[in-house]
């Protein structure tokens, strides 16, 4: 158990290094390409640090344990536990992060009007993914149906992000680096090469560090008991989240609210898209009641977000009450 505890102290660092790493570089290449903190943040940044837990199901299901089951349970709890990780617990972190020097009735303001495509597009694409529970596993075409849709609405979704980037960019909302490029202090010039370069340095590190993470997380669950899928649902979008929660962190608390939101609520949009089109036609995709809550939970939280996405921003405790939604149902679900 001890070196387990290590394990996860030391892959914490390197995530956390890698997330610096990340994050700066990101920063220079978004503006070398004068695009949007939207597009930076919904789309680059978001499926950049989404390798981890998009690795974690693909891997369950295609390369997994002997037992088909299992691969199975880790699958469908990976791809529906990284979404309610994001809209729950995530943002409440961030309200954390603020919450001093902002105060509770603060606010926080992203982009409006990427932030409420990203989470509209979000909720209709995980309803869809919460009614495919419902259909026959033998249905095989209806499933496909919704597989079919999934996908092409990540697509369309990313189309209307990148088609609003020069009116965004002209209306002040250009991604802007302000810091010094890593490899540059040491005496690299900053270019798109030596940008490209961090970038791939830093997701490599956050893949190694969340697998180390993985690992050590798995080994400390099983020691204490916990099911294949609660383990799923819960522990491991623990990990896989943490680029995400660690890279939106360090941009809130930097007054870059657009990048920090966009960074979640891309990867929401990304993790409920694609990831479920696989779920839907790979495992058996049945509403299981942990798995309904969890969906359920999801929804609220998502919802709660974009009912309170207003003009002026949004109040820093309503995103404690999505951190309130998550401890509720970690709560309900381990006392069963």
């Amino acid at each position: 158990m001890t070196s387990l505890i290590l394990e996860l102290i030391l892959m914490l660092f390197v995530i956390l290094a890698a997330s610096e790493l990340f994050t700066n570089a990101l920063e220079h290449f978004g503006e070398r390409l004068k695009i949007s903190e939207g597009v930076t943040g919904s789309l680059f940044a978001a499926v950049g640090t989404a390798l981890p837990e998009t690795t974690v199901p693909l891997l369950a299901l295609f390369a997994g344990t002997s037992d088909m089951g299992v691969n199975e349970e880790i699958g469908v709890g990976a791809i529906l536990g990284a979404p309610l990780m994001l809209s729950t617990l995530t943002t409440c972190l961030m309200a954390f992060a603020i919450l001093r020097r902002r105060g509770a009735s603060g606010r926080v303001a992203p982009e409006r009007s990427g932030f409420e495509r990203d989470i509209n597009v979000f909720l209709f694409a995980f309803t869809l993914a919460a009614i495919a529970m419902f259909v026959p596993a033998d249905a095989r075409y209806v499933r496909g149906a919704f597989s079919f849709v999934l996908g092409l609405t990540y697509f369309v979704y990313v189309m209307m992000t990148l088609r609003a980037s020069n009116a965004l960019v002209e209306d002040g909302h250009g991604t802007e680096a302000e810091d010094k490029m890593f490899l540059a202090r040491i005496g690299l010039p900053t270019n798109l090469g030596t940008i490209l370069i961090q970038l791939g340095l830093g997701v490599a590190l956050i893949v190694f560090g969340a697998k180390g993470f993985i690992h050590g997380v798995d080994g400390v669950a099983r020691s204490m008991g916990i099911s294949t899928l609660l383990l799923s649902l819960l522990i491991i979008p623990i990990a896989t989240e943490l680029p995400e929660k660690v890279n939106s962190i360090l941009w809130i608390r930097r007054d870059k609210d657009t990048l920090a939101f966009g960074n979640i609520t891309g990867a929401m949009v990304f993790q409920g898209t694609l990831l479920p089109a696989i779920g839907i036609m790979l495992t058996p995709w049945q509403p299981r009641i942990e798995v309904l809550g969890g969906v359920l939970v999801t929804l609220l939280a998502a919802g709660w977000l974009r009912l309170n996405s207003k003009a002026q921003g949004l109040p820093v405790w309503a995103l404690l009450v999505n951190g309130a939604l998550y401890a509720t149902y970690l709560a309900l679900t381990l006392s069963r």
